[in-house]
């Protein structure tokens, strides 16, 4: 089955928080500041990764794209919010409402996986140093990055099409910001738990697998991490290890909340507040966590405004 005509033409409307018009400006504060602070900090760390030839490794490969990733996924939904709290019409067209779902669920889901090889390449180099070049090598680390993508994308194109093929019975008022899968499943006129069970399925395999490995990864990495008799090497790996153990429990603990629980069971207020948070505030976090915690990073940073002001005179 396919949703109601109607869907294609005149599209949606996103209720949001339009049962509390008093929030409307706060948020509006909240998504300008966050969005100005993601593009800089997502950007720079870009940059910095790109120019600084120390930072020509694995790690700061997947952090780059983490950045690039970072920067589509807050992209794909915040500056049509914003167009929205400044509108009286808070809608979406179906073809944008359908783009909005693909592309936000398919970054979503690469990231989940590209942490779980961020966590991968961190084990190597704490229990496996003397053999981090050689497992580590630039193919794989394509390869990876590839399959992360690739992986997130199909992800996507699955969930979104059992999602838009519910029936909708004329039901057009979205009670979210956005286009999200939870959000749309509440307005199928029929019964959603065979839909839900298969989406748990996708969604288990995309986050409790790779959170899950990660959890093991990190064990091992607590183990080595205790062995080293250095206070100054246990200072450095818990450090770069801390910045990823931070990124991955703010995304999965939020994304889990939203995903893994069915539709109907989750409060609409909290839901929306959740999904602003691993949509919104996580991307922009994730270039403060990285930078604040990273040595190497700041260090790098000082380089490349160094070498910035020098060009310049």
């Amino acid at each position: 089955m396919t949703w109601a005509n109607d869907s294609s033409s005149k599209g949606f409307i996103l209720l949001g928080f339009s049962d509390s018009p008093w929030l409307q400006m706060p948020l509006l504060v909240v998504l300008l500041i966050s969005y100005t602070f993601t593009i800089f900090g997502n950007v720079s760390i870009m940059i910095v990764c790109i120019l600084d030839p120390k930072l020509h490794s694995p790690m700061y490969f997947f952090l780059t794209n983490l950045s690039i990733l970072d920067l589509c996924y807050t992209t794909s939904t915040v500056p049509h919010m914003l167009a929205n709290i400044c509108r009286n019409k808070k809608t979406i067209s179906y073809g944008g409402c359908v783009a909005q779902l693909i592309i936000f669920l398919a970054l979503g889901s690469t990231e989940c996986l590209l942490l779980a090889v961020m966590s991968f390449d961190r084990f190597v180099a704490i229990c496996r140093p003397l053999h981090y070049v050689v497992i580590m090598n630039r193919w794989f680390c394509l390869r990876m990055a590839a399959f992360s993508w690739l992986s997130g994308f199909s992800n996507s194109v699955l969930q979104s099409s059992l999602t838009l093929n519910m029936p909708r019975c004329g039901h057009r008022e979205v009670d979210h910001f956005f286009c999200e899968v939870p959000a749309l499943l509440k307005l199928s006129c029929t019964d959603t738990k065979p839909i839900e069970s298969e989406l748990f399925f996708f969604s288990v395999l995309i986050l409790l697998i790779p959170v899950t490995l990660i959890l093991i990864s990190y064990g091992f990495i607590a183990q080595a991490v205790l062995k080293i008799r250095s206070a100054e090497g246990r200072r450095k790996a818990f450090g770069t290890c801390g910045s990823h153990l931070v990124v991955v429990s703010l995304f999965y603990g939020t994304a889990i909340y939203m995903y893994l629980q069915p539709p109907s069971s989750t409060s609409k207020d909290w839901g929306k507040m959740v999904s602003l948070f691993y949509g919104i505030i996580t991307p922009m976090l994730n270039p403060l966590i990285y930078s604040l915690r990273n040595k190497d990073m700041k260090e790098a940073f000082k380089r490349v405004i160094s070498r910035i002001f020098l060009i310049k005179k």
